[in-house]
């Protein structure tokens, strides 16, 4: 409503963002809670991107796609879509045989999910991987720990690297398990709106991710689930379980547990990757394992949104001696 004294930088110098005045060429740039000094350079996903006169400029490399099925039930697809769905069979994880009669499909990724705990929510038990037209077979049983490879040509390797398992087929396919109940699936930006299946179509749009097998759009998770489902035997999932509910004594200690996710340790994160539904996720999987396993549900559960974090250049250093 008036005018208030104040402070300004003489005529041709900018205010620098920490008190001083800069000429044009020297203004830093901002990012991740930090200030960077022009020509300074950072990495986000595969481009790189520089400094200059206060402003970012990027290269714009296409980058590998990213879908992670972690925990009860939860999924991320390639175009950052978060939707749950416990179904009680295989399903098609991704494929590139999307109903194009002159396209024999080079890759199919299955995974079969079976109860976990007592109260309905489904993990996923094996990852299947099928490769090239003579579908030589990739089987993971995660439960056991256990690399089965069935059939196995030149069209894949395997290494571990830290805590993950890593496969890549030589057709631009890559899947990363961390031996619990952790799985990301790579593709080369050459399957970019190629994909079908409950990853979704991989064509940088998140709003038509739940297209059935028949092609339709459709807006609930469990109609859309259902729909990729490897064998009609497998009943349909007709609700969405809330473990919670089913186990309402379970619920403060899961939500204290999973606060660290809302907590100042991944503040850094919070602007980048929304915390809400990874918080949910994990109160969702810390109710329901109840069968032995609580901390490795609730420690996967964090681990997923520091790794969504690490992806938007927000490393957290969350593990302690006593978390994870």
């Amino acid at each position: 409503t008036e005018c208030v004294s104040g402070c300004v930088c003489p005529e041709g110098l900018f205010d620098d963002g920490k008190g001083g005045c800069v000429e044009e060429k020297d203004c830093p740039c901002f990012h991740n809670n930090q200030w960077y000094s022009p020509g300074e350079k950072i990495t986000v996903d595969c481009n790189t991107c520089t400094c200059q006169k206060g402003v970012w400029s990027c290269t714009e490399e296409v980058c590998y796609g990213t879908c992670m099925i972690y925990g009860s039930g939860h999924y991320i697809t390639f175009d950052g879509k978060f939707y749950d769905f416990d179904g009680n069979c295989e399903y098609v994880i991704t494929q590139d045989f999307c109903g194009d009669k002159n396209s024999s499909g080079s890759f199919s990724i299955i995974t079969e999910n079976v109860p976990c705990g007592t109260t309905g929510v489904t993990c996923s038990k094996a990852i299947k991987m099928f490769i090239g037209v003579s579908n030589d077979i990739l089987h993971i049983y995660q439960y056991s720990s256990i690399l089965k490879i069935k059939k196995y040509c030149s069209k894949a390797i395997s290494q571990t690297v830290g805590l993950y398992l890593v496969i890549e087929a030589s057709n631009g396919v890559m899947l990363i398990w961390d031996k619990k109940t952790t799985v990301f699936i790579k593709l080369t930006p050459d399957y970019k709106g190629k994909v079908c299946g409950l990853c979704g179509n991989f064509d940088d749009k998140s709003n038509n991710d739940f297209t059935t097998r028949s092609g339709l759009q459709e807006t609930n998770a469990l109609k859309f689930g259902n729909s990729w489902k490897q064998s009609y035997m497998c009943p349909d999932v007709t609700q969405e379980i809330k473990p919670c509910d089913v186990k309402p004594h379970r619920k403060s200690w899961a939500e204290k547990e999973c606060s660290i996710i809302r907590s100042e340790v991944f503040k850094i994160c919070h602007a980048k990757v929304d915390p809400v539904p990874f918080y949910d996720a994990c109160v969702h999987d810390a109710c329901s394992c109840d069968s032995g396993g609580d901390c490795e549900c609730f420690c996967s559960a964090v681990a997923a949104y520091a790794q969504e974090c690490t992806k938007a250049q927000a490393c957290v250093f969350w593990r302690t001696p006593d978390i994870c």
